[in-house]
């Protein structure tokens, strides 16, 4: 697939992994939607893009608030007439032993992971219906197929968007809609620092950090 003209979302687009694949989406000459929370970083990330790419939209949007989801969803159609390709990319990790961890901890791995996909997936699903097909990419994580210690909220929540994810491949590809899961290790994007590290914090971020490098 060329990317030339398509339009991409990607959230979790003004920093790391997101942000890496703005900048090889436009370079490809695609049509870019960034989605952060930061509205500094976005900013930043949307002038550095603009450089060699002019056709780049940044939306400040939570992930895990489905009238946000729907209205950068409505803002890309107005701007770009399309959504070609759905990159769901915003993430979170907590680090520490299950005994430090608390509900919360989980209710919000799951809300960023799970259900801020699922928000966007249904928010793109009709345009992608009514254009004759898209692709979407899930951003899971090796943590989505083989659960680690001392990140278990972040496993949990990945379990679930690697099965909703693989479950869906079947069911839109009657729709022309194809449906990839990615599920990488740790990633050189210094992907350890916004983590959030519970227990003895030290020793986790050392053990993190060095996994990371």
């Amino acid at each position: 697939m060329t990317f030339r003209d398509r339009s991409v979302i990607i959230t979790g687009g003004s920093r790391g992994l997101g942000l890496l694949l703005a900048r090889a989406f436009g370079r490809e000459g695609a049509k870019l939607t960034l989605l952060a929370r930061d509205a500094d970083e976005l900013r930043r990330a949307e002038l550095e893009l603009l450089r060699y790419n002019g056709r780049v939209l940044t939306v400040q949007c939570d992930v895990r608030d489905r009238n946000q989801v729907e209205a950068a969803v409505d803002q890309t159609m107005q701007r770009f007439g399309r959504i070609d390709v759905l990159i769901n990319n915003a993430g979170v990790i907590q680090v520490g032993p299950f005994e430090h961890m608390r509900l919360e901890d989980f209710e919000r791995a799951m809300a960023i992971h799970y259900w801020g996909p699922l928000h966007f997936i249904r928010a793109v699903l009709p345009h992608m219906r009514q254009q004759g097909g898209g692709r979407i990419v899930n951003i899971s994580s090796i943590g989505g197929k083989v659960a680690v210690p001392h990140l278990l909220p972040y496993c949990a929540s990945k379990f679930a968007l690697t099965g909703l994810s693989d479950g869906l491949r079947a069911e839109l590809a009657k729709d022309n809609i194809r449906v990839t899961t990615v599920g990488p290790w740790l990633v050189r994007t210094g992907s350890y620092l916004p983590a959030s590290f519970k227990g003895q914090r030290r020793r986790a971020m050392t053990w993190f950090a060095l996994g990371a490098s």
